[in-house]
């Protein structure tokens, strides 16, 4: 990421996007805009977790792992890598101890819970 741009990637984000020989695997300005989407995130999530120690009151074990829970769904729109580089940056900023976060294992398609289509009256029209 030898260019122009103003933008430092830190070792640890580059981590998530390089290969075991030390390369690159993605495009150089894909992972400078993913590294800006997650470091913000990262400094968004202070106040929530914030938030959640002081009115719930967990451990910052729980509030990180629960973060982490979250981001690594599909819908949040990060990589599993990248929720856990989220999450530790957010326990950094927050001066906690970041706990070993796992990626959630996936539920098996049998015991998905089935939901009726919405609209559809018993005569499924």
């Amino acid at each position: 990421m030898d260019d122009d741009n103003q933008i430092h990637v830190p070792p640890s984000f580059m981590a998530v996007y390089t290969d075991t020989r030390g390369r690159l695997t993605d495009k150089a300005d894909t992972v400078r805009t993913r590294y800006e989407l997650c470091e913000d995130l990262a400094g968004h999530l202070v106040e929530h977790a914030q938030t959640l120690y002081h009115v719930q009151a967990p451990s910052e074990t729980e509030i990180l792992q629960r973060i982490h829970a979250g981001l690594c769904t599909a819908e949040s729109g990060v990589s599993v890598a990248e929720a856990t580089w989220v999450v530790t940056r957010l326990a950094e900023l927050l001066a906690w101890q970041c706990p070993l976060l796992m990626a959630p294992q996936p539920v098996p398609v049998d015991e998905v819970p089935r939901q009726e289509p919405v609209g559809l009256g018993a005569s499924g029209r």
